[in-house]
């Protein structure tokens, strides 16, 4: 795609949609952190239910530590994966205690080195947390940066390198999420709902469907 083209890509999206947000509800930055890690291979709204009340009486990992694995257990077992994703949960409180001070670091290989936490999830943390220029490519961004001509790749990783560098700086804080949203409700996998489209003309996929 030109560069005139993504320019006016992302201009629609933002005239659409100026202040998109994720759709996991969180109350910090660890929070933030536990719903994005419980949110692979589950639903933002499956997951929301199942830490409802979670997030009441959990703010912190030493909250988590001290409710203990068997009690987050039967908090988040409706979520897919609910036994793995508790013991990394319970592992990553540990480590964030014992070398983060109980705090989430804003930094890429520290959250990466977390149980459970890969680097599409550190990317989602530190774009929402703290308004860091990452893009989190998830299979709605890696669909789209390959179908829209946007940033064609066959893995993640070369995608997500080639947004870097397509995405117009000044609209690199709200990219990831308007791509997301674009992915999941509109360029969606099976069949885009190209006719509510609003960089339809833009795009460089064949099969359109209007």
């Amino acid at each position: 795609m030109k560069k005139a083209d993504r320019e006016e890509f992302f201009r629609r999206l933002e005239e659409d949609n100026p202040e998109p947000e994720g759709e996991l509800n969180y109350t910090n930055p660890y929070t933030l952190l536990v719903a994005v890690a419980l949110s692979a291979q589950a639903t933002d709204v499956g997951v929301n239910k199942a830490t409802e009340k979670l997030f009441q009486i959990v703010s912190t990992p030493q909250d988590i530590l001290d409710l203990g694995e068997a009690k987050l257990k039967d908090h988040i077992k409706t979520i897919g994966l609910y036994n793995s994703k508790a013991k990394n949960v319970m592992k990553a409180a540990q480590m964030l205690v014992d070398l983060h001070d109980g705090e989430v670091p804003n930094d890429q290989k520290a959250l990466e080195a977390l149980p459970g936490v890969g680097r599409k999830t550190a990317n989602v943390v530190r774009n929402i947390a703290w308004g860091e220029h990452t893009m989190a490519v998830d299979t709605h961004i890696f669909r789209l940066g390959n179908r829209t001509g946007l940033a064609k790749g066959k893995t993640v990783l070369e995608v997500e390198k080639k947004l870097m560098k397509a995405v117009p700086k000044h609209y690199m804080l709200h990219a990831h999420h308007w791509l997301i949203l674009h992915g999941r409700y509109i360029c969606k996998a099976r069949k885009p709902d190209c006719a509510k489209c609003k960089v339809y003309d833009l795009c460089s996929y064949k099969a359109k469907t209007v």
